[in-house]
């Protein structure tokens, strides 16, 4: 296994871990899960480099237009949450109260 390899599977089971473990406030998921996608939008642009195929050139780009998306929806939905329930507390974003 190479180096980099190594080291972007680490970055990816270190947001898993954040993400599992840190759950107090809804920005810390959001980051932990911005790492996971940035790591696999790292992993997937070194593959089409080593592939050299035309054809997988796009993917990478596809990757970081979702993880745009997620951001912005993500932030979003904390601005409209902390807004009705005056924090990001995960402990307070209980659906099933009315």
């Amino acid at each position: 296994m190479s180096l980099t390899l190594f080291i972007l599977y680490t970055t990816f089971l270190l947001s898993i871990m954040g993400l599992a473990l840190q759950r107090t406030h809804l920005l810390s998921a959001l980051l932990c899960l911005e790492g996971m996608m940035l790591a696999l939008f790292l992993a997937m642009s070194l593959w089409t480099k080593q592939m050299e195929t035309s054809s997988c050139f796009s993917l990478p780009m596809f990757m970081l237009t979702f993880s745009a998306c997620e951001a912005s929806t993500g932030l979003s939905l904390m601005v409209a949450t902390t807004r009705t329930h005056g924090s990001d507390h995960l402990k307070n974003l209980n659906l099933l109260q009315c």
